[in-house]
């Protein structure tokens, strides 16, 4: 351990502390107007761990020299920053979320249950278990979006909104374990491991099919009196004006993004010219969510700055831990620390036996709604979603919570079964 790593922690830390404060910067924002503009910066949850990534910068700077800090900075892999905030915006597009929208609409329209309430099962359900095809940030940007008018609003209890925002975390990080690219944390030991999309299937997919289908229907259920018939009449033929080439177009880029998801070189190449289309074709566009894509992106940026210097005390202890420990170790420290970060440590250790892998990679997936860093693509559901909570911010307390329960079914599934 040296001086920089220490002050590292520390700093991680305090950004830990922080993000479970932010809602109080919210409330301190109001009570002070005279710098309201500072606490409601400080109160972003999406700012935070890039601010502490500068003042980790500035301090390592001073401690050890502008070179270093430099160095270390240019040294970090940004890949998965720059391809959710890429992903997030495609996905978000008009095209893609009307064709996400009738595909939906259909199913729900034939089930034997009321159609709003069908629409919230299949996006708590089906949308996540689809993220192991599209990704998993592609999946909670569709879902947000399509639950936000009808769960994250007004007249729905605070508790019952957390309720289902922890259910909608659990569901995304399991759920992109169908196959072995769409889950960050399954990403990172994949190739180390030689775990192709059928190992996934037969291991993970379908314990985690089972446990996003049963915290869906549990949600739905304390919800089903809440939700409102959604008001399909409001653009009569929508979804007939969009021209199908739009559509596919958009598709396309979509795809060619998923598949070049560790090649930023190419995949911000295809978002340049997704841009470029969309500008030419915007009477068919709602405004595209850049600004909420770049702040995701900044936070997740900020969390590998931090994270990378964290390495000295996270591996000894994912190392030490026996199989069934290592589960539960993984869980905790995923509520603390990036999910992908946790297992990417694990690929690096040598000798770990198949059971402990499982364990690693079950735990750090099952604890992956726990907290807004605990799974990458949980900064985009709460930029997308924050609005519909009181103060239009989320508590980390209460999105804890609200995970505990549908966590622990995750952990049921992955633990006995």
């Amino acid at each position: 351990m040296t001086t920089i790593q220490l002050i590292a922690a520390l700093i991680f830390a305090i950004a830990l502390i922080h993000t479970f404060a932010a809602k109080s910067f919210e409330r301190l924002a109001h009570h002070h107007p005279k710098h309201a503009g500072l606490l409601h910066l400080l109160g972003e949850i999406e700012v935070v761990f890039g601010f502490w990534a500068f003042v980790l910068i500035v301090v390592m700077a001073l401690v050890s020299g502008g070179t270093t800090a430099l160095d270390y900075a240019e040294s970090r892999q940004y890949t998965e920053p720059l391809f959710v905030f890429v992903i997030m915006v495609i996905a978000a597009s008009r095209p893609v979320l009307e064709i996400v929208k009738i595909l939906i609409a259909t199913i729900a329209r034939i089930a034997p249950v009321n159609t709003a309430i069908a629409h919230v099962w299949l996006c708590m359900a089906l949308v996540p278990l689809i993220g192991s095809l599209i990704t998993e940030p592609a999946a909670m940007t569709l879902a947000a979006l399509m639950l936000a008018p009808l769960v994250f609003r007004q007249g729905i209890p605070e508790w019952l909104k957390y309720g289902a925002l922890g259910v909608l975390f659990v569901n995304v990080s399991i759920g992109g374990t169908l196959t072995s690219f769409a889950a960050p944390p399954v990403l990172m030991v994949a190739s180390t491991w030689s775990w192709d999309s059928a190992f996934m299937a037969a291991n993970f997919g379908w314990k985690a099919a089972i446990a996003v289908l049963v915290n869906a229907t549990g949600v739905t259920f304390l919800l089903r009196s809440y939700i409102k018939q959604p008001d399909v009449k409001s653009e009569p033929d929508a979804e007939l004006r969009m021209p199908l080439i739009v559509s596919l177009v958009h598709l396309v880029f979509l795809s060619g993004v998923v598949i070049f998801a560790h090649h930023p070189v190419i995949f911000i190449g295809l978002f340049l010219f997704f841009l470029g289309f969309a500008k030419g074709y915007e009477q068919f566009q709602n405004p595209l969510i850049l600004k909420e894509g770049l702040l995701v992106g900044f936070f997740l940026a900020g969390l590998v700055v931090l994270g990378g210097m964290q390495q000295w005390w996270l591996q000894p202890i994912v190392a030490s831990l026996e199989p069934t420990a290592l589960f539960f170790g993984a869980l905790g420290l995923t509520a603390i620390t990036d999910n992908a970060a946790l297992t990417y440590l694990g690929s690096l250790i040598e000798g770990m036996s198949d059971s402990a892998k499982y364990m690693l990679v079950a735990g750090a997936v099952a604890g992956g709604g726990l907290t807004v860093i605990a799974n990458a693509p949980n900064p985009a559901g709460v930029a997308l979603l924050r609005q519909g909570f009181n103060d239009e911010s989320i508590g980390m307390l209460g999105l804890l919570l609200g995970a505990l329960l549908p966590t622990a079914v995750a952990v049921v599934f992955f633990l006995i079964f």
